[in-house]
């Protein structure tokens, strides 16, 4: 599945805090589950983490955030990004509540 760059409102685009990945309703739906209360990313060449899934995913705003998803796209040139062309990341489940994230080539 495709997800895409995220970041949060107008916080410094330099700061790790403030980004994240967004998955479309349809992936959302058909990827998650809705009991999981977080999820397991493995960043490509840089382990894995596990990010908190909100309420709010299920309820419109279908983001992943974490600062360590940030500092990942910081440290591979993946962002900041110009306005309206955020970065495309292919997001591959590997098990149970976990994916496999990385950047689409």
């Amino acid at each position: 599945m495709t997800a895409t760059g995220w970041h949060g409102g107008p916080s410094d685009k330099y700061s790790a805090a403030g980004y994240g990945i967004r998955i479309s309703r349809s992936d959302r739906d058909t990827h998650f589950d809705e009991n999981w209360e977080s999820v397991t990313l493995e960043l490509e060449g840089a382990g894995e983490v596990r990010v908190t899934v909100s309420d709010s995913f299920w309820s419109g705003c279908t983001e992943l955030r974490l600062a360590q998803i940030g500092r990942w796209m910081l440290d591979r040139g993946l962002a900041p990004w110009p306005k309206g062309d955020p970065p495309k990341f292919d997001l591959e489940p590997i098990g149970e509540a976990t994916f496999r994230l990385r950047p689409r080539k």
